[in-house]
């Protein structure tokens, strides 16, 4: 376990030297943080379903982060506004185990546009009654929800029978509630995703939904604690293959999030990388704006080589 030091009255891990440097001894590539358009809320890593493939390892009862309440992420949406924030995101775990999950999308949508990232089953589906006041709220909310695969075989076998027609039932009501929606959906190694993608596209046709509604795809960020081989990240890379404007593009340059652990709300650089406490950037936001971030973690690769990135605008 790596030595605590004390950063404004807060602790925050020392960084190791693998932080800085690759086990070559290259220079690591990092990231500058610009600013503060987007900030995450981690609900927690309790969810109703228990997916082997979770980058969170999210599962019934799971504790690792802890359900968010209102008077938790209140102060940090306040400091945001003064940063400029311009969205609010909220993912799991199943963001509506929180029971607060509401009241707080009611609050911050006094105040700026939100996404919420679900799974789309049981518990969303018990208080979609509850979402009603969202539809008149001063700034929208849009869902995100989870649809694997464009068949409901392949969807259940890992999230268990009935969530297909779940998620995709949850899709269609909530679109004609009015809200925003679009789909996660995953990147199999060698697909043909334009193929993927139209088969999407019909299915939204047959059910009434936008045919050209987001489609978002993401690449196997194995499970938390993990250490997948993957080509490190150097300087060279990070300014041979990429610019300042696609540098500008990750999502710890512009973004931050919020979790609960140990009782204690942290900052961490972005949704991907909570399972490394070196990431672990403070307890304001301020003071996490001011870290440079490290481009060693497993999952930093998938946003150099794909453009991996949970935000949706």
């Amino acid at each position: 376990m790596n030595d605590l030091n004390i950063s404004s009255n807060n602790l925050i891990p020392t960084r190791s030297q693998d932080w800085y440097f690759t086990p070559e001894g290259d220079p690591r590539g990092y990231i500058q943080p610009q600013g503060l358009k987007e900030l995450w809320f981690h609900t927690g890593t309790a969810c109703n379903l228990a997916c082997s493939f979770c980058l969170e390892g999210s599962g019934p009862g799971d504790k690792r982060l802890e359900l968010v309440k209102l008077p938790d992420v209140q102060p940090f949406i306040e400091e945001a506004l003064t940063l400029g924030v311009e969205q609010f995101s909220f993912t799991g775990g199943e963001p509506f185990l929180a029971k607060d999950i509401v009241k707080i999308l009611e609050y911050a949508t006094r105040y700026r546009p939100c996404l919420v990232l679900t799974n789309g089953t049981e518990p969303l589906r018990k208080r979609m009654h509850q979402l009603e006041n969202l539809r008149h709220a001063t700034h929208k909310v849009k869902f995100r929800i989870s649809l694997d695969y464009p068949s409901a075989v392949q969807h259940d076998a890992d999230r268990g029978e009935g969530s297909f027609d779940q998620a995709l039932d949850s899709l269609v009501d909530l679109h004609r509630m009015g809200f925003a929606v679009s789909v996660a959906r995953h990147m199999d190694k060698g697909e043909d995703s334009a193929a993927v993608e139209q088969q999407f596209r019909q299915l939204f046709v047959e059910r009434g939904l936008p045919e050209d509604m987001n489609i978002v795809a993401f690449p196997d960020f194995a499970v938390p604690g993990s250490h997948p081989l993957v080509p490190q990240v150097t300087e060279h890379c990070m300014t041979t293959y990429q610019d300042e404007q696609s540098r500008s593009q990750f999502m710890c340059a512009f973004s931050k999030m919020v979790i609960k652990q140990q009782g204690r709300m942290r900052v961490y650089a972005c949704t991907l990388v909570d399972d490394d406490p070196e990431y672990d950037l403070g307890a304001t936001l301020t003071e996490a704006m001011e870290h440079r971030i490290s481009m060693r973690h497993h999952r930093c690769y998938s946003c150099f080589a794909f453009g991996s990135s949970c935000s949706e605008g």
